[in-house]
């Protein structure tokens, strides 16, 4: 009985995780690209200087570009490395240039999530200051949409427990710093193993996990002021240490450099192998990155909704440059490091996305696969701090702000379980609630995005006249 409704819910996930999603995250971001008239090419130079700008407010808990940093943090993680591998493979060079699309329509789609999640924000029972689209659903299309808002929390609870993260990164761990002889002569495992019942492999694992679980205990356990602090100090610094090891590997290969993007430009027009294979190309690409920037998904409003900004425009501008950090620089270092270093990837049979980046970078600089599995864990543990708030922000708009602490023991312990489970029923229930998640998010902001358009033309209009009226004077 058990397997049947396990076998139901990896079906319905894999359905709805599919097209469905496709076209609702690419087909609703590509109509508010438009609509918006580019928002996210025409105000980009805008969103640079709206970050550098302090905020005046002095309502909210963390700072925009705190917020900004958080989003980030949630959304740089396996998926920048072993996703970008995937669609390499699945879809050649050519999907990379698609995820560059994506990554501008992501960018739309998160202009608008930052500008409603400050224009239509709510309080906790506490009183504190708290974003996301349950409120925006609430406030935006009126209480009488309240089941759809919590409906949303509810996927949202189970949508953003890390069951992939924990489990990946401690298989990455394992693979990384072991070997099966090893774990099997280890005597301290062993010891363990006979007054547990379990392998050495799997002793090994719950420990991994139990370390994993009290580092972003430290770190979630002190509200979403710390894990602000934590992710505006951590993103920087891990996307600036990857960066340094792609700048590596680009200079030691800097003649094929050129071979590389015009691989990427090339197959992503290449009609030799029909129109369909072109869409299918496409369709990898995009759907990559889609899932990779959570645009779409709500959770960049949750975040966004807690920052010290009453100004929703500039909160949307600042909001707009996580799919490009994350979808557009992360995954682009990923794709460039592994084509120069692994250039038959499209043809790799029976790799992982992840064994895949750890040969590329292993092959690119001396130890290479240790420095990687370095940045693995910067960013699965960065995105485990900004979930962790997430669904904790979830289960207060359901249970109330005081049994929310539950939720935080609850996602704590998760990371040590699914370090040791098998993925099997529960990613596929993780990836169904995630889904879940899409459709009220993606409804709510189609449904409002007139409203953004009428801020946005309000916000730039008076900038305009203010600018004009400082030059008369």
């Amino acid at each position: 009985m058990l397997e049947s409704i396990g076998k139901y819910i990896v079906q319905v996930a894999d359905f709805l995780c599919g097209y469905p999603l496709f076209f609702l995250l690419i087909g609703g971001g590509l109509y508010l690209f438009l609509s918006s008239g580019m928002v996210s090419l025409r105000r980009l130079p805008e969103a640079l200087k709206e970050l550098r700008t302090k905020s005046d407010s002095r309502t909210g808990q963390i700072s925009s570009a705190q917020a900004l940093a958080g989003v980030v943090a949630a959304t740089v993680g396996l998926g920048n490395i072993a996703g970008v591998a995937i669609a390499l493979v699945m879809g050649g060079p050519g999907a990379i240039f698609w995820m560059w699309i994506s990554a501008l329509v992501g960018m739309a789609t998160k202009y608008h999530e930052g500008v409603l999640a400050v224009m239509y924000r709510g309080k906790d029972d506490a009183g504190n200051q708290q974003g996301g689209p349950m409120h925006i659903i609430t406030k935006g299309l009126g209480p009488k949409w309240t089941p759809l808002a919590r409906f949303f929390a509810v996927a949202g609870m189970f949508g953003t427990l890390c069951i992939m993260n924990a489990n990946q990164l401690t298989e990455a761990f394992v693979t990384t710093f072991s070997t099966p002889e090893g774990l099997a002569s280890n005597g301290f495992l062993s010891s363990i193993g006979s007054l547990t019942g379990m392998e050495n492999g799997d002793v090994y694992k719950l420990l991994f996990g139990i370390t994993v679980a009290l580092i972003v205990a430290l770190v979630i356990l002190g509200g979403i002021k710390r894990i602000a602090r934590v992710a505006s100090v951590m993103v920087p610094f891990m996307v600036g240490v990857y960066f340094l090891m792609v700048l590596y590997i680009i200079l030691m290969n800097f003649g094929d450099v050129p071979g590389v993007f015009r691989r990427i430009f090339s197959e992503a027009f290449n009609l030799r192998a029909g129109v369909g294979a072109l869409a299918g190309i496409a369709i990898i690409g995009a759907r990559r990155a889609a899932l990779v920037n959570d645009a779409g998904i709500g959770t960049a409003s949750i975040m966004h909704g807690a920052s010290r900004n009453n100004r929703p425009v500039r909160e949307g501008l600042i909001a707009m440059l996580g799919p490009g950090i994350d979808s557009g620089l992360v995954c682009t270092l990923t794709a460039v490091a592994i084509l120069l270093c692994v250039p038959e990837v499209s043809e790799t049979q029976g790799m992982q996305g992840l064994s895949i980046a750890m040969t590329a970078f292993s092959r690119g600089i001396p130890y290479g696969e240790y420095l990687l599995m370095f940045i693995v864990v910067c960013f699965a543990l960065s995105s485990m701090f900004s979930y962790s708030f997430y669904g904790s922000t979830c289960a207060s708009y359901l249970f109330g702000s005081k049994k929310a602490k539950w939720y935080v023991y609850a996602f704590i312990l998760s990371l040590v379980i699914f370090a040791v489970v098998p993925l099997g029923i529960a990613v596929g229930l993780c990836d169904l609630f995630y889904a879940l998640m899409a459709i009220p998010t993606m409804i709510t902001v189609l449904v409002l995005s007139r409203r953004v358009r009428a801020a946005t033309r309000e916000y730039f209009s008076k900038k305009t006249a203010d600018t004009r009226s400082e030059q008369q004077e």
